[in-house]
């Protein structure tokens, strides 16, 4: 690990002690559900992104990754009273909460193994609506399992595991898996694969194979973070896995470009902050002395001219397929001296 590097580790950490400090619930809040976006939008773009493969279903795997990990995690007690329907096994099991996690990601990724081998030979929109399907396939069996999930009513009392800290050293670790994956052979077949399948097949690389093992990363990295966020939010229900949430992380990567590591980062950023700042508008306020009434979804009108304008002007997102390239500190430093 280079200096470079670990000074800016450094600042990261710094910040991140600052804000779980003296931040206010509401800011922290804000700070924490950004770091998860991020997440999902970097998973996503391996498919969508750097692969070419536009899949819609990314919600549900983050359902998944919530729900098993939630499951495992609770207190005995708890289930006892909450899910009287589970098997005695299940309801005596209480893993820690990295064992939740990684159990939930690698059943994710033992589904995303069986959907990917049949739907990842469709392509284009054929491919999109049978991953949405998917999506909705989930969504269902959350709603009807009343003895696993509880039904629609979703649950509670999930325990607050999740911290600022744990989101971050996540979001580090995903970017230092996804920047070797990228800048190695793996990552160059994935974008030979995105520019020319055809092409990319005449040079011996295995199309299907590419594409069904980053679908099954992509599938952990998304149950990760839905255990992340469900140890966060402490209540989960199967209304929040459907479309809204399935258009969210699509917006992050479209707006920031699918194809940059940086800008799947500023995208999420950027989906998480805006519509926070127009809560003042969606509630109604007082500007200059004019009374302005509520109004409310506006942030969800804005977002989506927001999207179009970006589609239509630049395709590829803000960043494109380029990347931030971060000034060394210790050159910094050097011309300042001189």
């Amino acid at each position: 690990m280079n200096k470079k590097v670990i000074f800016y580790l450094i600042i990261l950490f710094l910040f991140l002690f600052i804000s779980q400090k003296y931040l206010n619930p509401y800011y922290l809040r804000i700070v924490n559900i950004m770091g998860i976006n991020m997440i999902l939008a970097l998973t996503l773009a391996l498919t969508n992104g750097f692969l070419g493969v536009f899949s819609l279903g990314h919600a549900a795997f983050m359902a998944i990754g919530a729900y098993v990990c939630s499951i495992l995690t609770l207190p005995v007690a708890k289930k006892v009273i909450m899910l009287k329907g589970l098997p005695s096994w299940l309801v005596n099991l209480e893993l820690p909460f990295i064992s939740g996690l990684l159990i939930g990601g690698t059943i994710a990724m033992v589904f995303a193994f069986l959907i990917g081998v049949i739907v990842l030979r469709l392509k284009g929109h054929y491919l999109a609506l049978s991953t949405l399907g998917f999506m909705v396939i989930v969504s269902g069996v959350l709603i009807n399992a009343r003895t696993l999930t509880k039904g629609a009513r979703g649950l509670n009392n999930i325990p607050p595991y999740t911290n600022t800290m744990g989101i971050y050293i996540s979001l580090m670790i995903v970017l230092y898996i996804m920047y070797r994956l990228i800048n190695s052979h793996f990552g160059r077949a994935m974008k030979a694969i995105r520019e020319d399948e055809t092409a990319a097949q005449s040079f011996g690389i295995n199309p299907f194979y590419y594409k069904v093992l980053a679908f099954c990363i992509g599938a952990f990295g998304a149950a990760f973070a839905g255990g992340l966020w469900a140890h966060l939010i402490t209540a989960i229900t199967p209304m929040f896995f459907t479309y809204t949430t399935t258009f969210s992380i699509v917006s992050m990567i479209i707006i920031g470009g699918s194809g940059s590591i940086s800008g799947c980062m500023i995208g999420a950023a950027l989906i998480t902050i805006f519509p926070e700042m127009l809560r003042v508008v969606e509630k109604g306020s007082v500007i200059f002395g004019y009374s302005i009434p509520p109004l409310y979804g506006i942030s969800q009108i804005i977002l989506s001219l927001l999207i179009i304008l970006i589609l239509v002007y630049r395709p590829g997102g803000i960043m494109g397929y380029n990347e931030i390239v971060l000034p060394d500190p210790l050159k910094i430093f050097k011309l300042t001296k001189k």
